[in-house]
């Protein structure tokens, strides 16, 4: 809107449709992270170099930049991201009492709520990943892999074995589990897991098999959904989100095909992931 022209709280409330005080509360968390200034005297506003820069890069789906605006002109966003900063690991009630503990002499405040919502955010942009089994928070730095892939993805079926007590040679692994799981360990993406899985696989043949499994598996139930963002038109001028636990609970694609298990029947395994 302020991109075409100054404008005013109640086009504001006409073009959202919106209540006032919805529209005056959008007004001022805009002005508050520079992405709109207040023209004086007209009780107008109109977007800033800033904002503009945000709005460009939401109509090209540049969620990098989109991010990186935030973290830079957002103080709960930015700080929120700092938690992050030296790849760390966090539990939600961890990450909300050390950005209280940060805010206690600034007029900012945190609770459960915002959590939710900055976090939710940061997941969408992808600066972060959450377990959604068990709601860990962590930073994805990572696009590919390590050599030692199949130690690491060893390492957490093993965890996952003695957490639930059951010897790994007499079950199949849930492939979400593992997942979630092994991209914390790594700080990668889910993308970057499932191509590396696919490979290992096929480097593997009669050590590690992929297996299917009924649609009302227990492999599929996961705590939270995966929070995505897309824009809804060809016009770049709706931008949607979504929270669903489908994506990351899907398994495994293979020529067509979706795994949810995953067995071992023998640990030297081979991997070269050039080849993928």
């Amino acid at each position: 809107m302020c991109q075409d022209g100054a404008q005013s709280t109640d086009d504001v409330v006409d073009v959202l449709d919106v209540s006032k005080r919805r529209a005056r509360e959008t007004i001022l968390e805009s002005t508050r992270i520079s992405l709109i200034e207040k023209i004086p005297d007209k009780g107008t506003y109109a977007a800033t170099t800033i904002g503009e820069r945000f709005i460009d890069a939401v109509e090209t789906s540049d969620w990098e930049k989109v991010n990186s605006v935030l973290k830079t002109h957002s103080p709960h966003y930015g700080a929120f991201l700092s938690l992050f900063e030296d790849g760390s690991t966090i539990e939600p009630d961890a990450a909300l009492e050390r950005l209280k503990n940060q805010a206690e002499f600034t007029p900012y405040e945190y609770n459960e709520t915002s959590l939710d919502v900055i976090g939710g955010w940061a997941q969408r942009l992808g600066a972060i990943q959450r377990n959604v089994f068990d709601g860990t928070f962590y930073a994805v730095k990572e696009s590919d892999v390590p050599p030692n892939f199949p130690y690491v993805l060893l390492s957490v079926a093993d965890s996952l074995e003695e957490s639930a007590g059951v010897n790994l040679k007499k079950r199949y692994l849930s492939i979400p589990e593992l997942r979630e799981n092994t991209c914390e360990r790594l700080n990668c993406d889910r993308a970057t897991f499932d191509d590396a899985l696919r490979t290992l696989a096929e480097q593997n043949i009669g050590r590690i098999e992929l297996s299917g499994a009924p649609i009302d598996t227990g492999a599929k139930d996961a705590r939270y959904g995966l929070k995505t963002i897309e824009l809804a038109d060809s016009d770049g001028e709706l931008v949607t989100t979504d929270q669903s636990s489908e994506q990351v609970m899907r398994g495994v694609e293979q020529l067509g095909k979706q795994y949810y298990y995953l067995a071992v029947y023998d640990r030297d395994l081979q991997f070269n992931n050039n080849d993928n």
